[in-house]
């Protein structure tokens, strides 16, 4: 049958698909709208299908704070390409994720796309999405942090590639804005410095026994005695923690400080016993997610 042009309009509007598309699913359909809308929703999870394979190394960190600053979500979606990563249509879709991961609190990535807000699907969006822009898109990431006698403090760096989320416990609650700007700076060090860990504590023992094995081997390769080579191994880790640990880093704004001087300068002052205790970082171009 012939299919008119403001069908064809139509269609578009409502499903964002090509003009061409719309044609043929109208066309295909015998001008039934509804399943002209199924055909082009199941197009796009047959373009879905055969995007999997390719890579997306682009798109967005988001982060949003809730419960008046208990809790807080950091989510990461890609794509393929910058501009796709600008679009309104992506950041759209983005933000209805992180919308579900707020309202749903799913326990992981797969149980997050299973699940669905105000009638409309992950899945189903996700499709839709990849149908019209034609990119590979995925849900790669995201993390819910809580902090029930603290504060969570988020940082998302220019052009929305990099993220942090910092949590603070026991913050009295006449102490929380006064300690805010301080844990800015805090996240926005973790940006910067990507440590490892809070603490030399958290590092994994597995990590230190390779860090002091290299350590021994180099200072024996620079002929140093096998008496001294343990005390030049643990030098090198303090060094190792120094660079690696959040709260053993220079401060970014004042060198002369460790971030940890900052948390106790405040609880001196404030005669409270304030503690950073997790942070999560995400980078668009991490490898390791």
């Amino acid at each position: 049958m012939a299919v008119s042009a403001n069908q064809v309009k139509d269609l578009r509007e409502k499903t964002g698909a090509g003009m061409m598309d719309c044609k043929k699913a109208l066309e295909e359909s015998n001008g039934d709208f509804e399943k002209a809308v199924e055909i082009l929703r199941k197009k796009g999870a047959a373009v879905a299908a055969k995007r999997a394979e390719r890579s997306a190394t682009e798109g967005v960190v988001l982060t949003k704070v809730i419960n008046n600053g208990k809790s807080a979500a950091i989510l990461e979606v890609n794509c393929e390409t910058d501009f796709v990563a600008k679009s309104e249509d992506f950041l759209g879709f983005s933000e209805f994720v992180m919308d579900v991961v707020v309202k749903k609190n799913p326990k992981d990535v797969d149980a997050l796309m299973k699940e669905n807000l105000n009638g409309k699907s992950i899945s189903d969006e996700l499709n839709g999405l990849i149908g019209k822009i034609g990119e590979k898109i995925e849900v790669s990431r995201f993390a819910i942090v809580n902090s029930y006698n603290g504060e969570v403090v988020d940082y998302v760096h220019h052009g929305s590639k990099l993220g942090v989320l910092v949590r603070v416990d026991d913050v009295p609650s006449n102490n929380v804005e006064e300690l805010q700007p301080i844990i800015k700076d805090v996240a926005m060090q973790v940006a910067a410095m990507r440590p490892l860990t809070v603490n030399r504590e958290e590092v994994d023992k597995s990590v230190i026994e390779k860090e002091l094995d290299i350590y021994k081997e180099l200072a024996r390769k620079e002929g140093k005695p096998e008496q001294v080579l343990e005390k030049i191994a643990v030098g090198k880790l303090n060094k190792f923690f120094e660079e690696n640990c959040l709260l053993e880093q220079a401060f970014i704004k004042e060198n002369s400080k460790k971030v940890g001087d900052l948390i106790a300068d405040f609880n001196k002052k404030n005669s409270t016993q304030v503690r950073i205790t997790l942070f999560k970082r995400f980078h668009i171009s991490d490898e390791n997610k």
